[in-house]
């Protein structure tokens, strides 16, 4: 089976080394890697939960995957847990923005399996060991700086960064987001065309007093002119004046 050309660190510890079928290494526990040219030379597994020995093996050392099993081919190299907890490794990291200011955690890494080298990284913003959680890429280009667990960029924040993977948490939000926002166009459009309906009735309402009220001065004036001729022909017939 061919081997895939680019990976991640954590499908890479998720999966069991064997020798063959019947054969086992255990699941594979941490990178070994060389942080100052950015890439991996490989891992290493551990045989058991009790067992202190742990398993150190090479890229190049992988036949094949197939479903969660590697297939390796030669012998491991034998060490144990304080000695590779002394190798230089960025996994786990603190992400240290251009202010000085933490960030998020390097959470895990996509590599060239052919190669070893690192590609990207991939960064959390909370616990990296929380499954589930959002990831952001981290170019190589923008690291400025590396120490024993501290990576600095030259980003702000994780905006900044392009979004791969999402949480359910973030999902929740954004969702909600839009459902408010979609709730807000609505709230606006219907406040218009009410308001755009009270105009229209208040401008046929006084359109119709207008007609009413210039019926009534006609009336009125009619009803004057009436009365002026009546009392002027009570002036001429009225003996006493």
């Amino acid at each position: 089976m061919k081997l895939p050309q680019q990976y991640l660190l954590s499908d890479l510890l998720s999966h069991n080394v064997r020798k063959n079928m019947t054969l086992s290494y255990g699941v594979g526990e941490t990178v070994w890697m060389h942080p100052p040219v950015h890439r991996i030379l490989g891992w290493s597994s551990r045989p058991s939960n009790l067992n202190l020995k742990r398993n150190v093996w090479r890229l190049n050392q992988i036949r094949q995957i197939v479903d969660g099993d590697i297939f390796v081919k030669g012998e491991p190299a034998i060490s144990d847990l304080n000695t590779l907890n002394r190798f230089p490794n960025l996994l786990f990291a603190n992400l240290i923005n251009k202010n000085g200011i933490k960030i998020g955690s390097i959470a895990d890494f996509i590599f060239d399996f052919q190669t070893g080298n690192i590609l990207n990284y991939l960064i959390s913003r909370s616990n990296p060991r929380i499954p589930g959680s959002s990831r952001w890429k981290l170019n190589i280009k923008s690291i400025l700086d590396q120490q024993p667990g501290l990576v600095f960029c030259c980003e702000e924040s994780l905006d900044d960064f392009v979004l791969i993977k999402s949480s359910i948490k973030n999902e929740f939000f954004k969702k909600g987001k839009n459902l408010f926002n979609k709730f807000d166009n609505i709230k606006s459009i219907a406040t218009n065309k009410l308001e755009d309906w009270l105009e229209e009735e208040d401008i046929d309402e006084s359109e119709y007093i207008s007609e009413e009220d210039q019926f009534l001065n006609k009336n009125n004036k009619f009803n004057l002119n009436a009365n002026k001729t009546n009392y002027s022909n009570n002036r001429d017939n009225d003996p006493w004046i």
